[in-house]
């Protein structure tokens, strides 16, 4: 099974880690999980909360513990195929929320979703050329018109899984 995900995170810095995990599955089904920072977690940049709109105290009051959500992600996602619009960042959270709950840090892999686009693209145009393939995504992306909506786990995970469902079809 394909899982599109996405984190939002405390900040954009190396030190950075997830705060929300959001996704969803080649059938549509989608889930999201606030996530309470482990006590190692502490990088903060309030210019990341302004994207999000997450707040430190939201994570304390209504995020579940790390160690939870990791159990959880392992549980989906074990066996299946994981994409993230932005795997270098995405699966640096993932090896974080690994790491602080006790599992080696690629226990699980991800997959960039440009690549599975362009795959897509080639098999619905029956052509090996990469350029070609890459106007055709872009241009199903912009046939979508998706609104603008916010900058939110799930709802990030739920614009890559149209756009892929639109190339599919």
């Amino acid at each position: 099974m394909l899982i599109f995900i996405d984190f939002e995170a405390s900040s954009l810095s190396k030190q950075s880690y997830p705060i929300e995990i959001g996704w969803v599955t080649e059938a549509g089904a989608e889930e999201g999980h606030l996530i309470r920072p482990a006590p190692i977690w502490t990088e903060w940049d309030a210019r990341a909360e302004l994207i999000h709109g997450v707040s430190r105290a939201q994570l304390s009051e209504e995020g579940e513990p790390h160690d939870l959500v990791c159990e959880r992600v392992i549980s989906v996602f074990g066996g299946n195929d994981i994409y993230a619009s932005a795997p270098s960042w995405d699966g640096h959270w993932l090896s974080m929320l690994l790491r602080a709950s006790g599992k080696p840090r690629h226990l699980l892999r991800l997959s960039g979703t440009s690549e599975l686009f362009l795959a897509a693209a080639r098999n619905h145009l029956g052509t090996a050329d990469d350029t070609l393939a890459a106007a055709h995504v872009e241009q199903v992306r912009q046939s979508l018109k998706q609104p603008a909506q916010e900058h939110r786990a799930v709802s990030d995970a739920r614009r890559e899984w149209e756009l892929w469902k639109a190339l599919v079809a």
